[in-house]
């Protein structure tokens, strides 16, 4: 099940992790400026393909990698929005590691740790998947393509 995290979308709307009850999440750490921003691209056509059949792409820019996040929430948006034509949901920026990481961040980081049971986050465009009953199944790597994720997402829809 999943707990009960506070959220906040870059437009101020809050919302709570419970919403996304019996969905399939892939939440991911973004970034406007890193080498692997154009993934919003494939992460937007997976949320085209399956967000009907339950599939919510959650995404939280984060600034704690090179800097790479130093807008605002309305040039992080707009950046999103024109560049890359995003419409599923994007956070408030979010330190997804330190001593101000944000629950849910450290929620996943303990419930699906990296290689060799790391739970620090090492980079922009973490990915992590978690099935309908609010499990994190997988922790993907900032290299891995969303494109390649796509069966294990289809499995659990």
């Amino acid at each position: 099940m999943l707990p009960n995290i506070p959220l906040q979308r870059l437009n101020g709307q809050s919302e709570s992790l419970h919403d996304y009850a019996n969905k399939v999440l892939l939440i991911v750490n973004v970034a406007s400026e890193c080498g692997f921003t154009s993934q919003y691209r494939e992460l937007q056509s997976l949320y085209d393909e399956f967000h009907t059949q339950g599939l919510e792409i959650l995404a939280f820019p984060s600034n704690q990698f090179g800097g790479q996040e130093p807008g605002t929430a309305e040039q992080i948006e707009n950046f999103c929005t024109v560049n890359y034509g995003v419409t599923f949901p994007v956070f408030q920026k979010t330190d997804v590691n330190g001593a101000n990481t944000h629950p849910l961040f450290e929620y996943l980081k303990h419930a699906a740790p990296g290689l060799l049971g790391t739970e620090a986050i090492k980079w922009n465009f973490t990915k992590f998947l978690v099935n309908r009953d609010g499990k994190p199944v997988e922790r993907y790597a900032s290299a891995t393509s969303p494109n390649s994720i796509r069966s294990e997402i289809q499995k659990l829809l």
